[in-house]
């Protein structure tokens, strides 16, 4: 995938940039795996905003994505845009003729076959196809990994990423993941081979804020130009805001360097922090 420019005919779209569509083969999904996203505007089941600067935007359809995928044999029918996720997704039919999606691994083409494993039976080690980790040689590039068995892909969906299996240790197979952090998931565990297509994803500029608006982020507001009663960084004559203090939210959070991890039981999974990762480089 390549990034397209806009011609600058306003300032606006002087830096504005666009993805390209030319991977994807169909503007018309399957209306039976569609569900119309409630707009919630960042509000939670009592009315109140637990996510800010929400709202508005275009109405968008959601897809219905198979993560898990049983075994057989499967035919990419079209390669999809969805208005919800960052990967394109692949429109897929079994062999019963029930049509599926799956998130669109890279160089995955129209008209190609994709097998998932069953038990007892491994299929090839090729691009899309879905195996236990078992059945993966070590070195691997793969994506949509399960975490518990059964349950579906839960790891590395999102468009560009790639994870890679770097050993095997009885029950276990140690994953580099993206972010650099090295973890422990069972053999039984099912992943796609291959890296989530669309990888340019993270290279486009949005450009205006009426793009930013149709996409359903409302304008963010910076605390020190508040008054003092809407943020702790805010009042004050134009000189220093809070200081010798780290900043914070408005309800007096720490926002940065604030460990915000709360499942503690899953911390004997991890062989390598990705923060230590990232420090080594």
């Amino acid at each position: 995938m390549a990034i397209k420019p806009y011609k600058p005919t306003t300032p606006a779209r002087r830096k504005m940039t666009t993805q390209d569509f030319d991977q994807v083969t169909t503007k018309k999904p399957v209306k039976s795996l569609l569900i119309a996203k409630k707009q919630k505007s960042g509000r939670n089941n009592t009315g109140r905003i637990t996510v800010r600067h929400r709202g508005g935007g275009a109405k968008k359809f959601l897809r219905k994505v198979d993560f898990y995928l049983a075994g057989g044999e499967y035919t990419v029918k079209e390669i999809e845009y969805a208005p919800d996720r960052t990967a394109r997704l692949a429109r897929i039919q079994g062999e019963d003729g029930n049509l599926r999606y799956i998130p669109a691994p890279n160089n995955l083409k129209k008209g190609m076959k994709i097998r998932a494993s069953e038990h007892g039976q491994s299929a090839p080690v090729e691009i899309g196809n879905r195996l236990a980790l078992r059945d993966i040689p070590t070195g691997s590039t793969i994506h949509n990994i399960e975490i518990t068995k059964g349950k579906g892909g839960q790891m590395v969906r999102s468009a560009g990423t790639r994870a890679q299996l770097a050993a095997k240790d009885g029950d276990y197979a140690s994953v580099r993941l993206p972010s650099g952090e090295v973890r422990k998931v069972r053999l039984d565990c099912y992943a796609t081979i291959g890296s989530v297509g669309n990888e340019q994803h993270q290279n486009i500029k949005i450009g205006s804020a009426g793009r930013k608006r149709r996409m359903g982020i409302r304008p963010t507001v910076r605390g020190v130009v508040m008054n003092a009663a809407d943020h702790p960084h805010g009042g004050g004559d134009g000189g220093r805001h809070g200081s010798g203090k780290a900043p914070r939210s408005p309800w007096g959070q720490l926002t940065l360097g604030y460990k915000t991890r709360r499942r503690k039981s899953t911390d004997k999974m991890i062989v390598k922090s990705r923060h230590n990762a990232k420090r080594r480089k």
